[in-house]
């Protein structure tokens, strides 16, 4: 698949931390309950693909699943992701991916009886994500 965004891997590799690679670029996971972004938030924030800046989350949509990870249960636009069929654990699940530039964000999950009003957990490494502010005119 082609993207807006296309670098080399030595382009990622000079951009990204070895942590941020390892999930963004090679669909590794974050250890559970080590992101600061996992908790519901205090304000509005947008979160957008910290390897290419697409803005893909917003925090209305954002709620504490308590499962080690952000969670949200909508991006902001259905265009910003992707998603692809994972295989890889003996199961099926979806990835999640940025749709701007590829990159792993996690995986989205379905009827595990959230209150929410998609019942779907988008579930996010929060080191996939950069936050701001969202801009209070819109």
């Amino acid at each position: 698949m082609s993207y807006e965004i296309e670098k080399s891997d030595a382009e990622w590799r000079a951009e990204l931390t070895p942590e941020e690679y390892h999930v963004l670029r090679e669909a590794g996971t974050e250890r559970a309950f080590t992101s600061p972004l996992e908790h519901a938030d205090d304000q509005p924030f947008v979160y957008s693909c910290r390897a290419c800046g697409a803005e893909l989350f917003e925090s209305a949509t954002k709620f504490d699943a308590q499962c080690g990870w952000p969670s949200f249960y909508a991006p902001l636009a259905e265009d910003r992701v992707e998603y692809i069929e994972d295989r890889s654990f003996g199961t099926v699940r979806t990835e999640v991916r940025c749709a701007r530039c590829g990159s792993h964000l996690g995986h989205v999950f379905q009827g595990e009886g959230f209150a929410t009003p998609t019942d779907l957990r988008y579930c996010i490494n929060g080191i996939s994500l950069q936050r701001r502010e969202a801009d209070p005119a819109h």
